[in-house]
């Protein structure tokens, strides 16, 4: 039977990879702690749980707008205003069955064969497929933990071209943790304001979760306003990932293309999950900050424990549940005849001997480096830092 190119070309997603091969072992009974998936471990909160509950007795069980519920899209506006001090109208703003359908529906919008777009390296794993998905080219500027993960200005104008049609990056960013300033975003825009034909792509999905400060978007300079769209959701700062819900404010072109591709491919998104969001993102972002407040204590655990072990690099990322510490100190290095060449192949050996699962660096674009995500619980952040330790001694 054939298999069409284009998912012959794609790779299946690392994280959910990952995943799927925790599980098996697990069901085999073997004691694996997975770290390899970006899902707050929290339940979602009872008031909004709640208004999942009223929607289903109160029969919202009919199609709903493409684009979404319209009292949906006014809190997302007034949540722009609320948290951004930004401007939008309903009409700018479409729902979709998660972040991830909101990207596609952008790249499937904009980008013609053979287009370009920038990625900042490290990238979220779904950037790069669905940019191919779409038939774009992907062009990655590459950033290392020397510069906290924050590409040189000087790369980006260089990676412009005629073909270049979009930029995306995501602050606080899957998988570094890194938060851009405000500083560092106004570097951007005057670059990107000199290219009027291009649009940049501000995923903002970790917004909620940022450490050190009020969150920054670059839609705040209004000279590239009509350049951003930004995209975000319910899945990380709220734990409703099972929920899938995803949105986008964009300039009007946009927003009606992306429309008109949803459509065609899923239509609206659920009903119910649209009036659980609507409660969510219309309360106040302090309602979820105890989720923010114990990340911040795990991210201190995971980092102090992971910099204690001699050969790994760790910074302290400002923001989302991420640590991606660069570990190509243990490259070339052997147990039991077996020689670790890469972050994948030492990623492989941690869950072959530390029962530990990790994503390689490599699926993000930095070959030098892991993922490892602590939405999980102090106990088993602690025995996973001393797995993995162990594991790593086994290397000389």
């Amino acid at each position: 039977m054939h298999i069409a190119q284009r998912i012959q070309n794609m790779e299946p997603s690392a994280t959910l990879e990952m995943a799927q091969k925790s599980r098996e072992l697990k069901s085999q009974g073997i004691d694996i702690i997975s770290l390899s998936l970006g899902e707050p471990d929290f339940d979602t909160p009872d008031y909004i749980k709640e208004a999942g509950i009223n929607a289903i007795k109160n029969n919202f069980s009919k199609y709903p707008p493409v684009a979404g519920y319209m009292e949906l899209r006014e809190a997302i506006v007034n949540k722009f205003k609320r948290d951004n001090n930004l401007d939008f109208k309903p009409s700018q703003v479409v729902v979709s069955t998660g972040a991830k359908q909101s990207l596609a529906n952008i790249f499937l919008s904009v980008l013609d064969e053979g287009d370009e777009v920038i990625v900042f390296a490290p990238y979220w794993v779904t950037y790069y497929e669905q940019i191919k998905l779409a038939q774009g080219v992907p062009v990655v500027i590459q950033s290392d933990i020397s510069t906290d993960f924050k590409i040189d200005i000087e790369d980006l104008k260089n990676a412009i071209t005629a073909k270049t049609k979009l930029i995306i990056y995501s602050s606080p960013c899957n998988p570094s943790g890194t938060v851009f300033t405000k500083d560092d975003l106004e570097e951007i825009a005057k670059v990107v304001s000199k290219h009027p034909e291009i649009t940049i792509i501000s995923d903002e999905i970790y917004e909620l979760i940022n450490f050190d400060g009020k969150h920054e978007s670059i839609a705040q300079f209004d000279y590239i306003k009509e350049q951003v769209v930004i995209v975000n959701g319910i899945s990380k700062g709220f734990a409703m990932t099972g929920w899938r819900l995803g949105y986008i404010a964009a300039p009007q072109w946009l927003a009606d293309a992306c429309i008109k591709a949803q459509g065609q491919i899923t239509s609206g998104t659920s009903t119910i999950s649209q009036k659980a969001a609507t409660e969510a993102i219309s309360n106040s972002p302090d309602k979820v900050k105890y989720m923010l407040d114990e990340f911040k204590e795990r991210k201190k655990l995971v980092v102090e424990g992971f910099n204690a072990i001699e050969g790994v690099e760790c910074n302290n990322p400002s923001g989302a549940f991420y640590v991606f510490p660069d570990v190509s100190s243990f490259f070339g290095k052997s147990y039991e005849g077996k020689t670790i060449n890469n972050a994948s192949e030492l990623t492989l050996f941690i869950l072959e001997q530390g029962k530990v699962a990790l994503v390689t660096g490599e699926a993000f674009g930095s070959d030098t480096t892991i993922r490892i995500s602590y939405a999980a619980s102090k106990e088993n952040l602690i025995e996973a830092i001393k797995r993995i330790k162990n594991a790593l001694s086994l290397l000389n």
